[in-house]
């Protein structure tokens, strides 16, 4: 263990000397008060301490000491339904020991130490296992069994196992290696910042369903794949990111609060014990983790948040599950990592980042995937990444937003435009992008309609034809288009209205099931494809658009999900009476 001084405190930067036997990334406890800070760089004796707690009070001499292992998080039972802050310690276990306002030096197992969990074994003495096989099983909440696995770099023959009521920390197996026996516990710590390792990726051609018709329909992400929310002030980035960590179809869901708002965080707790899981009936909680570093704590724990979520991510997506991470906001991360790289006097990048910000973001969004986990099982897993940009101005092409497009294939890229004029989710239509439509089309085609994409792209066709009809619109007024252009300009004010629009309040609308998207886009598509037919065979203009119908086309999403089929058949019913009815009316 090393230890030395404090030779100068610049805000979170602490420079030590008589450091000389430290390493990078060693935990370090920094004063009398022993404050949790990490080696970030190393000249000669001296060492930089990044100090993740408020460092105001400290002056020269006082003491220094490394604990000798790299920044690291507990993993084991009791991580479900857990609130950490951004180095993992849990926030409900600190305010019963400071009250509400965090105190330093606070020292607080991530894990409970007096808690007891039902351990089930599933080996047995005498099997041969190796890292990543499962010992045995704990029912963390009803909905998540958690499978107690041997850590990596551990392989031999099983000794003894035990069955019963156990801490975290109490041995239930022992395990015969070359070097001797091992005795193995229910929690096991991994440094954040190394992804944990797998046998091999598997392609990405199974789509993460959210329920959110603009993303499922047109913009997917595949699971085990890697998304950004770019978007200014106000445009709804974190409504988004709620909605996904409660509708997408995951196991578990990790939720990062990146220097964000303290009441944004606040709304997450009380809103998530409430929702009740569509899968599971019971609350959504009971699968989610959730780590909070608001913009009221100190910034450099900012740095450490995502790498603390996402290697909690790895230890579920390593079990088998299906894994939701969302990181609000990756914009708050960087500025923590461009001030202390101010504070380390390195030479700034553009708008003052680090020249080393692209790589960082590439080290946390490819621990994504979907991944064959280590152990004789071969369990499949997968770890989808969704990342909230938050650029200054709405400004896409800063330096964040940039470095994080060129590692992720989907955008949702926020309008402001949209967000005014109270469209939801206010995600942009002709700029955003998924590059995993080609790769999880086959799915829809096969899953849940065989024209799935011939429809999506339909309606896509109609609104990028719309973008160009309303320059001419704007140019010279809507009576200059042809009869044709302007059911085309109705058809996508309907997909735009009907269909994009998605009220994440209400009760039925905020979450879609796909059958109940397909049903929609073909209603809004036969509106279209029979009004223009009816119009080359003679039909007046204004009693198709007056037809009573489309009102209920544009209702039929706060459908119940045991009604759609129904209504869908009476609706396209009464869509073909309505035209019929055209026929012989003038048009005035």
């Amino acid at each position: 263990m090393s230890t030395g001084t404090i030779k100068k405190v610049a805000g979170p930067l602490v420079i030590a000397s008589g450091m000389r036997d430290a390493n990078m990334s060693d935990v370090v406890r920094v004063s009398r008060q022993r404050l949790i800070g990490e080696i970030i760089e190393m000249h000669g004796d001296e060492a930089s301490i990044q100090v993740y707690e408020e460092t105001s009070g400290l002056g020269p001499g006082e003491p220094v000491e490394s604990t000798g292992a790299p920044m690291s998080v507990e993993l084991g039972p009791g991580l479900i339904s857990s609130i950490y802050d951004g180095i993992q310690r849990p926030l409900d276990e600190i305010m019963k020991i400071s009250g509400n306002n965090l105190q330093r030096g606070v020292e607080v197992a991530a894990l409970s130490r007096e808690k007891k969990w039902e351990f089930v074994p599933v080996a047995k003495a005498g099997d041969q296992v190796e890292a990543g096989d499962v010992l045995g099983t704990v029912q963390e909440t009803q909905v998540v069994q958690q499978k107690i696995m041997v850590p990596y770099g551990i392989e031999g023959t099983v000794k003894e196992i035990c069955a019963g009521e156990f801490t975290v920390d109490e041995t239930v197996a022992v395990i015969a290696t070359e070097s001797g026996d091992k005795e193995l516990t229910m929690v096991q710590k991994w440094p954040v910042r190394r992804g944990r390792p797998y046998v091999k990726k598997l392609p990405l051609d199974v789509p993460l369903v959210t329920g959110q018709r603009v993303i499922d329909t047109f913009f997917p992400i595949a699971r085990g794949g890697v998304a950004a929310v770019p978007g200014p002030f106000g445009s709804g980035k974190t409504v988004i990111q709620h909605q996904l960590a409660k509708w997408a179809e995951a196991d578990i869901v990790v939720y990062i609060g990146c220097g964000e708002r303290g009441n944004e965080m606040t709304d997450v707790l009380n809103e998530f014990p409430e929702l009740k899981d569509p899968k599971t009936g019971r609350s959504l909680m009971e699968r989610t983790v959730l780590i909070a570093n608001t913009s009221d704590m100190p910034f450099a724990a900012r740095e450490a948040s995502i790498y603390t979520g996402i290697t909690i991510a790895e230890y579920f997506r390593d079990m088998g599950y299906s894994v939701a991470l969302m990181a609000d906001s990756t914009s708050r991360w960087a500025e923590a990592l461009r001030e202390m790289s101010g504070r380390l006097e390195e030479m700034p990048g553009e708008e003052g980042y680090p020249a080393y910000l692209g790589s960082r973001l590439a080290e946390f969004y490819e621990r994504a995937g979907h991944v064959i986990s280590l152990g004789k099982e071969g369990r499949e897993g997968s770890l989808s990444v969704i990342g909230a940009v938050s650029p200054p101005g709405g400004d896409t092409s800063e330096p964040v937003s940039q470095a994080t497009l060129r590692i992720v294939k989907v955008f949702w890229g926020l309008d402001s435009n949209l967000a005014y004029k109270r469209h939801f989710p206010a995600i942009n239509w002709l700029t955003s992008y998924s590059l995993y439509l080609d790769n999880v089309s086959g799915w829809f085609n096969e899953k849940v309609a065989p024209d799935w994409m011939e429809d999506r792209q339909k309606m896509m066709s109609l609104l990028q034809d719309e973008a160009e009809l309303e320059e001419i619109v704007q140019m010279v007024g809507m009576d200059a288009l042809s009869p044709a252009d302007r059911l085309k300009m109705e058809a996508a004010r309907s997909i735009r209205e009907d269909f994009l629009h998605q009220n994440s309040f209400h009760d039925v609308d905020t979450y879609t099931p796909l059958r109940k998207q397909y049903l929609m886009m073909k209603l809004v598509l036969a509106f279209y494809e029979k009004s223009m037919d009816a119009l080359n065979k003679g039909a007046a203009m204004n009693a198709l658009l007056a037809m009573a119908v489309r009102e209920r086309i544009g209702r039929y999403k706060y459908t119940v999900t045991d009604k759609i089929e129904s209504d869908y058949e009476s609706i396209m019913s009464e869509l073909d009476a309505e035209i019929a009815d055209t026929f012989g009316k003038e048009d005035f």
